[in-house]
């Protein structure tokens, strides 16, 4: 796992090759703004040996933050980062690394018939209840995570995992109540707190799609208020004290998909009834949360001339469109580590020197909506 004193020395180590507020802070330890993504790809061994490549060059160049899920690339995601981890030069406990559970993973390659799949694989062994399914693919009840999270330290073969993700919760509110969903979430952190507490973990949080993004009449709509109670909630049950170990939010933000700065749709805890929301970063930045953005280049969109508006792009440090598009994600205000994909090993080097740039200041960032 992960320790605040090798964490740091890594940024001792790699700092004076970025700019400004290139590491930041993550618990106790500090992680790169920058983070490599796992999520593209197909399930080959071509696309294995890439990621494999591209995330040992990156932990030597001064990325430390790795992310992953159970059920990406068909599993084999997983599987690749924890390769990497372990035959890199650098220490284990330098690197932040992350996965997610929620989504029923496949074994290697997708099945012909992924319904039958989930049936004969998942439901009818009793690994999933038929109940707790949404959309045929989904499920963060308490068993099920357990399951999950035991398959994900067996794929990537690592002590532990730094940080682990409720993975899109907001899937369940196709087939149950906002209630129910928070009462699950609550569950599934006593899981989380327990795990924490035997070493499994070190932090978990949400991965989200819209949730946090959304207006708060919309029917993905989760409240980051409520989803942090119910960790306080759990952090209580399991103790001993109030503490308890939800650190992070991850959600996608880039110039195009901007909401977690621009909306206000969310409600400060112990705020009155008819106060101001605010946006889910400021939320996020006042509870202590680490924030990571996904798609922070709209998974390789706005890595063209003319994506990205003339007068943003004009503000943006970069020499490339990528590396202006990942630093406007940087950029805003709260933001601890932007996450980007990269199995060609060039486009990492790409991703790598944005933070050789600056990224704008908070003004200079408000500026750009105004």
């Amino acid at each position: 796992m992960a320790t605040r004193e090798a964490l740091w020395d890594y940024r001792d180590e790699f700092g004076d090759a970025f700019g400004r507020t290139y590491f930041r802070r993550f618990g106790s330890g500090v992680v790169s703004s920058v983070g490599i993504g796992t999520y593209l790809g197909d399930p080959t061994p071509a696309v294995d040996d890439a990621y494999r490549k591209a995330i040992d060059l990156a932990l030597r160049s001064g990325v430390n933050h790795v992310d992953t899920a159970v059920n990406y690339r068909c599993g084999r995601a997983e599987r690749v980062v924890g390769e990497a981890v372990r035959d890199s030069p650098i220490d284990r406990e330098s690197i932040v690394v992350a996965t997610k559970g929620g989504f029923l993973p496949f074994d290697g390659e997708r099945p012909d018939d992924p319904a039958a799949y989930v049936r004969e694989r998942f439901v009818e062994p009793g690994i999933v209840a038929p109940d707790d399914l949404a959309n045929g693919a989904h499920a963060i009840s308490a068993d099920f995570l357990e399951w999950s999270l035991d398959r994900s330290i067996e794929r990537l073969g690592l002590d532990a995992i730094d940080c682990y993700y409720v993975h899109n919760p907001e899937t369940q509110l196709a087939v149950r109540s906002r209630s129910d969903v928070y009462d699950q979430l609550e569950a599934a952190f006593e899981l989380l707190e327990r795990r924490r507490a035997a070493g499994d973990i070190g932090a978990y949080g949400v991965a989200t799609w819209d949730a946090f993004r959304v207006p708060e009449d919309d029917e993905r709509y989760l409240s980051l208020a409520e989803v942090l109670a119910r960790a306080e909630a759990a952090g209580e049950a399991v103790g001993p004290g109030d503490d308890h170990g939800f650190e992070a939010v991850q959600l996608p933000f880039n110039v195009a998909m901007a909401d977690a700065f621009t909306r206000r749709n969310q409600r400060l805890p112990g705020g009155e009834s008819d106060a101001e929301p605010v946006s889910t970063l400021e939320l996020a930045h006042e509870a202590g949360l680490s924030v990571v953005t996904s798609a922070s280049i709209g998974q390789g969109e706005l890595a063209v001339e003319g994506a990205i508006p003339a007068d943003v792009d004009a503000t943006l440090a970069g020499e490339t469109p990528a590396q202006r598009a990942l630093n406007f994600a940087r950029s805003a205000p709260g933001v601890t580590s932007s996450l980007v994909g990269a199995s060609d090993l060039d486009h990492l080097r790409e991703n790598v020197a944005a933070g050789t740039f600056d990224p704008l200041g908070a003004s200079a960032f408000d500026a750009v909506f105004e």
